[in-house]
């Protein structure tokens, strides 16, 4: 039996979308207005996100581009600062289906996908979905399951369906994973396979708040969680029309080279036994989209870019041997690669849009 979708409006959002016209068909006019509500949308999502993630400036932008963008978002760091209170965070503002699965070495891969079950009283094996089929799946704690566990996401996440028997599903339109996970040094944790890794479309580490933000943390959580507070901003069809606007969004030939300028630096730097993959380019500049569109522009400067290229890339490096005990981190290498790669200029022989970092 195939699965009832979580919720047939916000599955049917993106096709809808599409019928009218879909990115192609936006006019400058209906592009600038759409933009608007963009703008006011996902300013309130993120004043959400502040409130109960504060003192970490930028999180909140990477998670909702991230959300338009129509990727996947992996928050890595220790215990207690807060990962899976952003993921929940990010769940209230929006009014759609939502699952949370808590990996556990013991887990299964069908804990995730579901499960064929065989009905006595039909003769039939019914389809009984796990938690993967909602909008936004929260996967707590994700390097704490085996890899066979961990690799029922694959499939989920690149192509939007899952197979379970020989039969294949279609998940719900809007589909979000946002997973955590503690760094693999810590006891109990299994490295996430490559493969894995270079699906989420960026990795957020959360970090310790400063001071002062610490404090007002206390007083905030002091009586009630502000999660409790948080009330739906947007809903998931309202995402769905976003990412066909952030599609949009225009991509110079020349902002383009500069994304696969990035991604092959990575390639060719020696330190580096993995650079960033084909995808990662592609989910570089589709992130891009979404943080321009955020700003209310209707193209993609190589700022956009530049302020991306840490959360999306570094987590899909891999380092050599020598690079790895001399202490130099994927972030440095990503930062090394953005200074020494020339920033596309306006127009033949005009000034550099957007300095590139370090310079």
């Amino acid at each position: 039996m195939h699965p009832e979708p979580a919720s047939p409006t916000i599955g049917d959002a993106r096709a809808e979308a599409d019928a009218a016209g879909g990115a192609d068909g936006l006019g400058p006019d209906a592009l600038a207005r759409g933009l608007d509500e963009l703008v006011a949308t996902t300013t309130a999502v993120r004043e959400a996100l502040d409130t109960v993630v504060t003192g970490r400036p930028g999180l909140a932008d990477v998670t909702v581009a991230v959300l338009l963008a129509e990727g996947h978002l992996l928050i890595e760091d220790v215990p207690g600062v807060g990962k899976t209170t952003l993921a929940k965070a990010l769940a209230h503002t929006v009014d759609c289906q939502v699952g949370r699965i808590q990996f556990t070495p013991d887990l299964l891969p069908s804990d995730l996908t579901g499960v064929n079950v065989f009905r006595s009283a039909t003769g039939d094996f019914e389809f009984r979905p796990g938690p993967v089929f909602n909008n936004v799946v929260i996967g707590d704690e994700i390097n704490r399951a085996s890899p066979k566990t961990q690799s029922a996401l694959l499939e989920c996440m690149e192509e939007g369906q899952t197979t379970v028997d020989g039969t294949s599903y279609t998940l719900p339109r809007p589909f979000l994973v946002v997973a955590t996970q503690n760094p693999v040094e810590m006891e109990g944790t299994y490295p996430l396979p490559e493969a894995q890794r270079d699906r989420f479309a960026a990795r957020l580490a959360v970090g310790y708040p400063d001071n002062d933000a610490e404090m007002r943390m206390l007083d905030g959580h002091e009586a009630t969680s502000p999660l409790a507070r948080l009330a739906p901003v947007t809903t998931g069809h309202d995402v769905a029309r976003y990412a066909v606007l952030v599609r949009a969004v225009h991509a110079s030939a020349a902002v383009k080279q500069y994304v696969v300028d990035l991604t092959r630096g990575t390639r060719e730097h020696p330190g580096l036994r993995l650079g960033a993959s084909p995808r990662a380019s592609l989910q570089l500049l589709r992130v891009a989209k979404a943080l321009a569109a955020m700003s209310g522009r209707d193209h993609v400067l190589p700022d956009d870019v530049q302020t991306l290229a840490g959360p999306v890339l570094a987590h899909r490096l891999v380092l050599g041997t020598e690079a790895r005990l001399g202490g130099t981190r994927p972030e440095d290498v990503v930062d090394e690669v953005v200074a020494r790669t020339p920033v596309p200029a306006a127009r033949p022989g005009g000034p550099a849009v957007g300095a590139a970092r370090g310079r």
